[in-house]
């Protein structure tokens, strides 16, 4: 019955456990807790401390003011604030029962209930009050026995208020010698709680500080020995918790560390017991087997040596403790790496870490785990990582090799290359950093050198970089905010080059270093008979290359936004190396990079960073760099004679003494040429230094400094000569002329003295060789003035066409000469020769004297003056511009066309669409084989997915092929045939149609498909040259054709204009392998005269032709019945039995009146006039009879076929005319009235010519139709 009322009446004995029933009534009611549970804090106060109450109902009631705590905050804390006595009274009985209760559970819920009294209460009495409880208590006890519940009490309550730390300091400093008493009570959970309450006092600055005395007199050692000591979890924990504490302040690091060294001096004489050493202790704890511990020791390791690393790393070192450390490195744990990554960090500062070898023991541990921290999305982790590489990389003796192996190394730069590439920069600096360091002489000298991997290194690291270089500035509209952000970004941007740069400069140095390295020439493990693979001539010519194609851009657009002297600096010293890395190829590098503005890049700034004496090293580097270029340029010289041993060793030293006394602005230079005062011989060969430069800089189309203003100062100098009674050398005379002759207004003159002063200049020339520069400007400047041409015209004329290389030939075959445009030095000199008749005298003359070649070259010139007109014929602006525009992306992006501009489709676009514009088939001139060449080499860099690119490029090219003459269309064919990545992408594209049976490229599969079967019958008809073949899946093709439901009708009908192709070509086209798939199956004995066809596919390709008839789509009909005329003509060539069987199945007849509709006289449509000639032709009578033929014929008299297209009369005459070929006419009137309704009409009604709407654009795609029909 009891039972039945408690299980009645559960919350009314749980209310009665919480309440004194012989006492609540007497109880006020403010006392009880207006919400569950229903506490009353009087009775608590009663039935806490009383003897009778069971400890089970004490916890019941301690675990409700918890929850009533935790649960309602503001309500227990208005209940308790009451009456401060009670509260004080309430806390004092608390801590009491947690003081005389052994059970753990009560003690723990005590101890939290009053942490969470304090914390609420926020009373800084009742807070004294209880501290002076727990001081009493500890004062009271004979031993420290029963101190466990106040320690943690302690502990926690500074934890949780921690500003306590410092009154428990000042106000209750007894305290610390119990603590001091429970350090050495050998009980561990008593220490363990006297270690946590400690780390809770040193974590205070005021504390730590006030009881430093404490620590250095009497705890250091105590505390030493406990944590060598500590056996359980808890306490090791808590005394590594304490150490790190300690650690923060450097006081406590010295006190630890020497008491630390002396116990190693005692352990190495005889070891004291009392004495501890911290390193030693550290390395027991990394030697456990507990995570949790080798992590806080590590922690503490990187908290000593922070203070001081090359003060305190050497006991750490000695301890071994980097041997451990690296041991970490394998483990799974991402805390434990990163902490072991801070600890070697700081110890690779120290000298001893590398003499001792542990980073060669280490080197596999470090690469070994960059590999695999670089999986993990711990970016932080790969940081720390790269960072101890770079450090161990950088720091490690010349003379201690790092590297053991080959295999090793080329690992760590597998690594860097993955480091590199991360998309988040901060990783890829400091992989940056680490490639630098990595390519040093002695860490690559272990052979064989990995070239390969060097190679994969630099390209990721350079990729990265002008990835980054790339990215669009996150500009806002307004602000000085966004010109803050900006600058912040191009400085960031700057630091990252910056640091590529130094990367790809020791590449630059490293190999430079091997040149003279017989081990590092190749792989010396190579079979002498195998292909040299990996050699550092490969691995210059890298070098060089990829100089070109990334470092330069990469500059040269930041230079757009920012110039840095420490960058450039890094950059021209690159520069200059590779004259020496690559010797072969310097001269073509120079001309390059003159031809890209180098000189003037150069000029500018030196004069902007090496005026007067600052930065002289600058000034070193860019000299150097500019004299390398200038002698190389001079060495091998643009259309000009080479110059002799003697004069180069002269130009060079000129070079070499004047380059770095040049700093000043092009203002400047012009002014200091055009002095006419005395000028002595430094600032003369200062002043033939500025000339060369602005010579070479000219002729490489750099024409940096007005051309006015130069052509005055050149004349000036000249005077000055005449004047000081001088003669220059010749390229400096040279200079001079060309200089003069380029920027020479066409309506301006020379005076009589400067043109007499430079004849005086010629004749001390021994031979106008010397002084000659190939430029029509030249020939009009020696031809313009008659006191130059008589002494010099025919020297200057003979030169000239010993230099000139325009085709001769060519104008000379042409019979009207107005079609073509002259070159411009041929337009040059017939200007000149209008305007100056006796310059033909000297044409005669060495038309007579010349030798044979040249002779010839004169006879060409002389008829084509004669017979030329002055109309010169300009190719299309769209086109020329575009072609340009064109040249400029494949330059720039020529590794990924899809990273240029976005604009790109669309100028395509308008490229097709100019092209659709045509009225009739044209001849394709120059700029339009140009553009064909140009645009087939786009498509063949661009990858399927290009989609935007290739289908106006697709569509260009189709229509280039279809709107031209057959003449043009073999050229054009063989153009594109030759582009073999255009090949190799439409075999790509072609594979696609089985994959993707709807996709967004479904389009530029109806291209691809239409492209190849052009290209195939170009190739076929013309016997075209074919450098790439390509192969489709025969299986996979009649399988796309059996389920059309699963293709749209104008890719059915693409691939069915190819299938025709192939038919056609009786499969025997010479770029188009048709294959059978690993699933085709072995031909039947009777099938092999049909190969590569068998019977059962064709019959399976009839059937899908003919579920593709009866979509009744226009376009695809036709393709259908030019197929299926192509299948037949095909069969009926190798086994006609199988031909009429195809074409007299029974389902034809219901094929053919399926497409057939309501309209009156539907058959006359040109796809059904054809399938019925078909018919007809292989005499299916039973499926078109002969009643049905007459039928038609009458009703085709009967219609007016002016009002029928040209398609579908030429499909009813070759009806007709097969119809009448069988003796299948009958009806004289009828075959009279139609014969005279054909032949009444003109012949281009019947004209195979394609007509103006012949060229359509449907869905996007480019579309003949005639193609696709005929």
């Amino acid at each position: 019955m009891a039972v039945r009322q408690a299980a009645a009446a559960p919350g009314r004995d749980e209310e009665t456990a919480l309440l004194l029933e012989r006492a609540h009534y007497r109880h006020d009611p403010r006392w009880l807790l207006p919400v569950s549970p229903r506490l009353c804090l009087a009775c608590a106060l009663e039935l806490l401390p009383e003897r009778g109450v069971s400890l089970v109902r004490k916890k019941h009631v301690l675990s409700c003011f918890r929850d009533a705590l935790v649960r309602h905050a503001s309500l227990v804390t208005q209940l308790v604030t009451q009456d401060q006595r009670v509260c004080i009274h309430f806390i004092n009985i608390l801590y009491g029962l947690l003081c005389n209760v052994e059970d753990g559970n009560v003690t723990d819920l005590c101890i939290e209930v009053l942490i969470q009294l304090m914390t609420q209460l926020k009373l800084e009495q009742t807070v004294h009050c209880l501290l002076d409880e727990c001081h009493k208590e500890l004062c009271n006890m004979p031993s420290m026995r029963g101190s466990l519940a106040t320690l943690t009490l302690l502990g926690k309550l500074v934890d949780a208020i921690p500003a306590l730390a410092d009154k428990l300091v000042m106000e209750h400093g007894g305290l610390m010698e119990h603590l001091l008493r429970g350090l050495v009570y050998p009980n561990e959970g008593i220490q363990a709680s006297v270690c946590y309450l400690y780390g809770k006092l040193y974590s205070s600055p005021m504390a730590a500080e006030m009881l430093s005395g404490h620590f250095r007199e009497k705890l250091c050692p105590l505390f030493l020995s406990t944590l060598e000591g500590a056996q359980t979890k808890e306490l090791q924990i808590n005394c590594l918790g304490l150490l790190r504490q300690l650690l923060k302040y450097d006081l406590f690091v010295s006190l630890i560390m020497n008491k630390s060294a002396l116990a190693e001096t005692a352990e190495r004489v005889e070891r004291s017991p009392g004495e501890t050493s911290l390193p030693l202790v550290l390395k027991k704890f990394l030697l456990c087997r507990d995570e949790t511990l080798q992590v806080a020791s590590a922690h503490c390791i990187t908290a000593v040596l922070v203070h001081s690393p090359v003060k305190h790393a050497p006991a750490f070192i000695h301890a071994d403790i980097p041997e451990f450390l690296f041991e970490h490195l394998s483990s799974s744990s991402e805390m434990l790496i990163w902490s072991s990554y801070n600890c070697l960090i700081l110890l690779a500062e120290e000298p001893l870490f590398f003499s001792k070898c542990h980073t060669v023991y280490g080197i596999e541990a470090v690469v070994r785990s960059l590999q695999g921290s670089l999986k993990l999305t711990n970016t932080e982790l790969h940081k720390q990582g790269l960072l101890l590489f770079a450090e161990i990389l950088t720091r490690q003796p010349e003379e201690i090799r790092l590297f053991t192996s080959s295999a090793l190394c080329g690992d760590a730069g597998r690594a860097l290359q993955e480091a590199v590439s991360s998309p988040v920069l901060e990783v890829a600096a400091e992989a940056m950093k680490a490639t630098s360091a990595f390519l040093r002489k002695d860490h690559q000298s272990t052979p064989p050198v990995q070239y390969r991997t060097l190679r994969a290194l630099l390209e990721a690291m350079l990729s990265r970089c002008s990835e980054f270089s790339q990215t669009p500035l996150n500009r806002r509209l307004l602000g000085h905010s966004c010109s803050r952000d900006s600058e912040k970004a191009i400085l960031r941007r700057g630091k990252f080059l910056l640091s590529t740069l130094e990367g790809f400069r020791n590449a630059c140095r490293l190999a430079l270093e091997f040149q003279g390295e017989p081990f590092a020439q190749e792989n010396p493990f190579t079979a002498p008979s195998a292909k040299k693979e990996d050699t550092l001539e490969d691995f210059s010519e890298f070098l060089l290359n990829a100089c070109d194609s990334l470092c330069i851009p990469m500059v040269m657009r930041h230079l757009e936004q920012a110039t840095h002297p420490a960058l450039m600096e890094v950059f021209l010293s690159i520069l200059h190396s590779l004259f020496i890395i690559v010797p072969h190829m310097k001269k073509k590098f120079s001309k390059k990079l003159a031809a890209s503005s180098f000189i003037r890049l150069t000029l500018e700034l030196k004069a902007r960073f090496c005026s007067g004496s600052s930065h002289s090293a600058l000034n070193q580097v860019f000299s150097s760099f500019l004299y390398c270029m200038c002698v190389n340029l001079l060495s091998t010289p643009e259309k000009t004679g080479p110059l002799s041993q003697e004069e180069l060793s002269a130009v060079s030293e000129l070079l070499q003494l004047g380059l770095p006394q040049i700093s000043s602005r092009s203002p400047e230079s012009l002014a200091f040429l055009s002095d006419r005062q005395y000028v002595e011989g430094v600032a003369r060969q200062r002043q033939y230094c500025i000339l060369l430069l602005f010579y070479l800089a000219y002729i490489h189309e750099d024409r940096f400094v007005s051309e006015a203003e130069l052509f005055v100062a050149v004349q000036s100098f000249l005077l000055s000569l005449q004047d000081q009674g001088e003669h220059p050398p010749p390229v400096v005379l040279k200079a001079s002329i060309y200089l003069i002759a380029i920027c020479q207004d066409k309506d301006s003159a020379l005076d009589e003295a400067m043109v007499i002063a430079i004849r005086k200049f010629l004749e001390g020339i021994s031979d106008l060789h010397l002084v000659y520069t190939h430029h029509p400007l030249l020939l009009r400047f020696f031809l313009s003035y008659p006191e130059l041409m008589s002494r010099f015209g025919h020297r200057i004329l003979e030169l000239w066409f010993f230099w000139e290389e325009s085709s001769y030939e060519e104008l000379d075959d042409i019979p009207s000469p107005g079609q073509t445009t002259l070159p411009a030095s041929l337009a040059t000199l017939f200007q000149m020769l209008r305007s100056s008749p006796s310059i033909l005298l000297i044409l005669l003359d060495l038309l007579y004297s010349s030798p044979v070649d040249t002779a010839r070259k004169v006879l060409i010139i002389l008829r084509t003056f004669l017979k030329r007109n002055e109309d010169v014929q300009v190719d299309g602006l769209i086109r020329g511009h575009f072609l340009l525009i064109l040249q400029h992306l494949l330059v720039e992006h020529g590794a990924s066309p899809s990273g240029a501009s976005g604009n790109l489709p669309l100028l395509l676009s308008l490229l097709s669409l100019v092209q659709l514009r045509n009225k009739s088939a044209q001849e394709l001139d120059s700029m339009a084989m140009k553009l064909l060449h140009q645009v087939s080499k786009l498509c063949g860099k661009c990858s399927p997915s290009d989609v935007d690119i290739l289908q106006p490029s697709f569509n260009f090219l189709y229509w280039s092929l279809h709107q031209t003459t057959l003449s043009s269309q073999k050229r054009a064919a063989a153009v594109l045939l030759s582009t073999t990545a255009l090949v190799e992408l439409l075999e790509k594209m072609l594979a696609l149609t089985w994959a993707e049976a709807s996709s967004p490229r479904t389009a530029l599969l109806c291209s691809a498909w239409l492209l190849t079967a052009s290209f195939s019958a170009q190739q076929h008809n013309g016997s075209l040259q074919v450098h790439q073949t390509l192969s489709v899946e025969l299986d996979q093709l009649l399988k796309a054709l059996s389920f059309p439901k699963k293709k749209p009708a104008l890719l059915s009908a693409a691939i069915l204009r190819f299938l025709r192709t192939a038919l056609q070509q009786n499969f025997s086209s010479a770029l188009v392998a048709l294959v059978p798939s690993g699933s085709w199956p072995l031909p039947a004995p009777e099938d092999t005269v049909l190969a590569p066809l068998g019977t059962s596919q064709v019959l399976t390709l009839v059937i899908g032709l003919q579920n593709l008839l009866v979509q009744k789509d226009p376009l695809l009909s036709q393709a259908c019945v030019g197929c299926l005329e192509a299948l037949l003509d095909y069969l009926y060539a190798r086994n006609p039995d199988l031909a009429l069987h195809v074409a007299s199945q029974p389902w034809n007849r219901f094929l053919l009146f399926t497409l057939l509709d309501a309209a009156e006289n539907s058959f006359l449509r040109s796809e059904i006039l054809r399938l019925m000639t078909l018919f007809v032709r292989y005499k299916s009578s039973s499926v078109f009879s002969h009643e049905e033929v007459g039928h038609v014929l009458q009703v085709a008299a009967l219609t007016d076929l002016s009002t029928l297209s040209n398609t579908t009369r030429r499909a009813l005459r070759d009806f007709f005319l097969q119809v009448q070929s069988m003796g299948l006419l009958i009806d004289h009137s009828t075959i009279q009235t139609l014969k005279a309704s054909l032949e009444g009409l003109p012949l281009s009604a019947f004209s195979d010519q394609p007509p103006l709407h012949d060229m359509l654009c449907l869905g996007g795609v480019a579309v003949s139709l005639s193609h696709i029909r005929d």
